[in-house]
């Protein structure tokens, strides 16, 4: 198992915290309303814990984004969220003007949108402030129970979920997320190297800037 300090987890979140704003803004835009996004907070954990973390939060099926990624560190990015909500989002998304039917046509498409919105938000920031770059691919979205969502592609035996968990608000709807980053123990090593030098170039800078603040970010 790979482990932050609470330095590096801080640093993490809230690299990961400017990432969501930059996505809050994005989003607020495309809906033209207020959106609000939570500050994650970040675990690192097997895919069998976190499989069965999602399991217990969520009864009901589950809709994922997913979109590979790769850099310095590589592995596969997901917003994860119920599939109740999907509906919601993808209206949320694509206004109110259209029929249901016309909403289930084109759900994938916007729930796509908003994955990608979200998961490029949170990565490029994160590699930006590393000096890193990352190259994302299209996303495509999965459904079903949080094992097969999370399910082994790679062969990566030791494939580890950094795991966040998001809250945001859309459109006045209120509806629970997750965000799962799974990496290799080598690219978490690597990830950790990274921000362990991110930290270290803000201490030389400013020793007093190393306590960095989290907070809800809104749009």
């Amino acid at each position: 198992m790979v482990e932050l300090t609470d330095l590096e987890r801080d640093a993490l979140t809230e690299l990961v915290n400017m990432g969501v704003g930059r996505a809050a803004t994005h989003l607020s835009r495309m809906v033209s309303d207020q959106v609000l996004l939570s500050v994650p907070t970040v675990d690192i954990v097997s895919r069998q814990e976190a499989s069965a973390f999602l399991s217990a939060r969520e009864r009901s099926g589950l809709v994922a984004v997913e979109q590979q990624f790769r850099g310095s560190f590589d592995g596969r990015a997901m917003l994860i969220f119920p599939e109740a909500n999907s509906l919601e989002l993808a209206r949320a998304v694509l206004g109110g003007d259209l029929t249901l039917a016309e909403i289930v046509d084109l759900e994938q498409d916007a729930l796509a949108e908003i994955g990608n919105i979200i998961l490029n938000g949170c990565l490029v920031i994160v590699a930006n402030a590393l000096r890193d770059r990352l190259t994302i691919s299209l996303p495509a979205v999965l459904r079903g129970d949080g094992a097969n969502i999370l399910k082994d592609k790679t062969g990566n035996s030791d494939e580890l979920v950094l795991f966040l968990y998001i809250d945001f608000t859309i459109r006045s709807r209120s509806i629970r997320g997750y965000i799962a980053l799974l990496m290799g123990v080598s690219s978490l090593e690597a990830l950790k190297q990274l921000i362990h030098a991110f930290i270290e170039g803000i201490a030389s800078e400013d020793p007093t800037s190393a306590g960095m603040p989290n907070g809800s970010h809104i749009a």
